[in-house]
């Protein structure tokens, strides 16, 4: 199984994050029912065994420990991959939620970016999260699994449909990216 488990712990925030891609139980513990609901819809549609144990300064606001989760899953993500042999590499996933529309493109590729295409919309709240933390927590998960990741947002209204289809784009894109359907590095370097 490719299974990793990470931990970090700053003064601001204690993250510990196990993380299966071929599958497994979603158990959360973590200081925002809006994330808790995201990362489960992420779980369900990647087809991912997603553990969380989350702690923060949530009496500042959520945006260090939505961040630092973002960290230390994009760092479960990369350790899970290993040598990266027989993945498809490439994921793409387009995603309707109502009067939302999202799409994400992403490579594993060992270079980190991360880029929102008509992401001007992130303002307002869904239940206890700033929806401006959605872009941070998809940057950090971007940079520490070293991926490459486009979101591009098509179409939004309502901001709860705008997250989740960005959660569910992301899941489904990383699933079709992290299939194992060869063994060989996907790569002309034969390294990623």
């Amino acid at each position: 199984m490719r299974t990793a488990t990470v931990t970090r712990k700053t003064k601001e925030t204690d993250i510990s994050v196990t993380l299966c891609l071929d599958g497994g139980e979603f158990s959360p513990d973590i200081p925002s029912g809006f994330l808790t609901h995201m990362l489960d819809a992420f779980a369900k549609h990647g087809g991912l065994g997603l553990k969380v144990v989350a702690r923060g300064d949530v009496h500042v606001d959520l945006h260090h420990t939505v961040e630092d989760i973002g960290i230390v899953m994009g760092r479960a993500l990369k350790k899970a991959l290993g040598e990266k042999k027989g993945i498809n590499r490439y994921g793409l996933a387009k995603v309707p939620m109502d009067e939302s529309l999202v799409e994400a493109c992403l490579d594993i590729s060992g270079r980190p970016f991360f880029q929102i295409h008509g992401g001007d919309v992130f303002h307002g709240q869904a239940g206890d999260l700033s929806l401006e933390l959605v872009p941070e927590f998809f940057r950090a998960l971007a940079f520490n699994a070293d991926i490459t990741l486009h979101l591009s947002v098509f179409a939004a209204g309502n901001g709860h449909h705008l997250a989740e289809a960005c959660f569910k784009a992301l899941a489904r894109a990383l699933k079709e990216a992290t299939a194992v359907t060869g063994v060989e590095v996907p790569s002309t370097k034969e390294s990623l």
